[in-house]
């Protein structure tokens, strides 16, 4: 090779190198410059976001809880309270969610009284103390606890003790009382008309169980076969 050759060689392989250096350097300066850029945008983006007002916190807080469940308007004072909300903010949004119909403690109540006397068989006494621990007005409790009438209170303690008297066989009677009148009172049911629902479920389940035993196992209902 001669001299003129290597210098045109050398010289190509010095341009591909500035090239190649130009190339890299172009790259790093893009995702130097990128991830910069980004940093700043973050900052920015950071700094221009204002700190929310006490009111703005009350709004936020008490939208959070109604969309989990509805809430009595003295569950939402308190958790404002716990998070630090001043009370005359507090009573204003809570004020302004009562108009537009966000708390209803009436319709609340209402719905829990039929809710957890469905669900649960509750009485109208444990109703009322439930309700009463979540800060409904004594007014509103009333207005809700008459949607149940004795009858159907009554109704409820009979399925609640035909449920449990399975369970209770083998037992002394008395020890069959208490323990199913008990489960009633805890229930919020009066103790007479506990203890009058649950004689009147063991004097129908021995009637029942002395025609089962003059029957006989395996009666039909016929003779001659």
């Amino acid at each position: 090779m001669t001299v003129r050759e290597q210098e045109r060689g050398g010289g190509s392989g010095g341009r591909e190198g500035r090239r190649g250096d130009r190339r890299e350097g172009g790259r790093e300066g893009r995702r130097e410059g990128g991830r910069e850029g980004r940093r700043d945008g973050d900052r920015e983006g950071r700094q221009e976001l204002p700190p929310q007002s006490p009111e703005e916190q009350a709004r936020a807080i008490c939208l959070r809880l109604l969309t989990g469940m509805p809430r009595t308007r003295r569950q939402l004072a308190d958790a404002l309270e716990k998070r630090g909300i001043p009370e005359e903010v507090s009573q204003e949004v809570l004020s302004r969610y009562e108009e537009v119909g966000l708390i209803d403690d009436a319709a609340f109540a209402g719905a829990w009284v039929e809710s957890r006397h469905r669900g649960r068989g509750l009485a109208r006494r444990a109703l009322a103390q439930e309700l009463r621990t979540k800060g409904v007005h004594a007014t509103l409790v009333q207005e809700a606890l008459e949607q149940l009438d004795s009858d159907q209170e009554e109704q409820t303690a009979r399925e609640l003790v035909e449920r449990k008297l399975r369970a209770t066989r083998g037992l002394e009677r008395d020890k069959r009382i208490r323990r199913l009148a008990g489960m009633l009172a805890r229930k919020g049911y009066p103790e007479g008309m506990a203890l009058r629902v649950v004689r009147r479920a063991l004097e129908q389940e021995g009637a029942e169980g002395a025609d089962e035993d003059e029957d006989g196992p395996g009666y039909s209902g016929f003779s001659g076969f």
